[in-house]
């Protein structure tokens, strides 16, 4: 059984005079252990595709399900437990807490988790070194740069160890040092846990790094293909 699988998925926005059909049809399936990266120009559905895998936003048409659960199935708490234990998530506009530091960001879901104080605290430290930020944990978000606070928001979205992470852009706003570290970090958990990720990306180092290539195109399947790696 495949751990994602997406059958015949659409997603139609009226919020303007003219529908938008931002995905169209799509069927795809996903392994355990993936570490896939979704690319094609913007606005052929990348992001689109991760809230409706991350049930975020629900679809037009089609089916999701995840370990054989169905997302459609799932109802307020239910749904909101479904992303709290087996997803991590990093978004493009980072979402991190204002008034909290690095660290309590990090912490936090964990936190929401019940995880203890000392072990979130331990992990969340962990974490926000491995990202290069072991001098920042206790800065607030504005007291960061953007490329820190995406790193913040990486580190969160690995420390409740989930069994997937869906992250928009994750490289967006780091520098080639910064995303090869944020890369490498990501392909450990990988091999490590077997912790399955998927990227929606513009970024060549991220496309190079992936061991399966989706292309989208006006919100359809263009391509999709495993890539050997060197």
């Amino acid at each position: 059984m495949a751990l994602i699988e997406v059958e015949n998925l659409c997603k139609t926005y009226h919020t303007t005079a003219v529908p938008v059909h931002a995905l169209s049809h799509v069927s795809l399936r996903f392994e355990k252990g993936e570490f896939t990266a979704i690319v094609g120009p913007s606005g052929s559905g990348k992001t689109t595709f991760l809230n409706l895998v991350g049930g975020l936003d629900k679809p037009t048409e089609g089916r999701i399900t995840v370990n054989g659960i169905l997302l459609a199935d799932l109802k307020g708490s239910q749904l909101v437990e479904y992303r709290l234990h087996h997803i991590g998530f990093v978004f493009q506009a980072y979402n991190l807490i204002p008034v909290f530091s690095a660290l309590e960001n990090v912490e936090f879901i964990m936190l929401l988790q019940g995880v203890g104080k000392k072990e979130r605290q331990q992990r969340a430290i962990e974490l926000l070194q491995a990202v290069g930020l072991g001098d920042r944990i206790h800065n607030r978000p504005g007291e960061l740069s953007g490329g820190q606070q995406q790193r913040v928001a990486v580190a969160r979205a690995l420390a409740s160890r989930p069994e997937f992470v869906l992250a928009d852009e994750p490289t967006a706003n780091l520098d080639s040092h910064s995303a090869d570290e944020l890369l490498t970090l990501m392909e450990n958990l990988n091999k490590e846990f077997n912790m399955t990720f998927i990227f929606s990306t513009h970024d060549a180092r991220v496309i190079r790094r992936a061991r399966r290539v989706i292309t989208l195109q006006d919100g359809k399947v263009a391509d999709d293909r495993i890539q050997s790696q060197s």
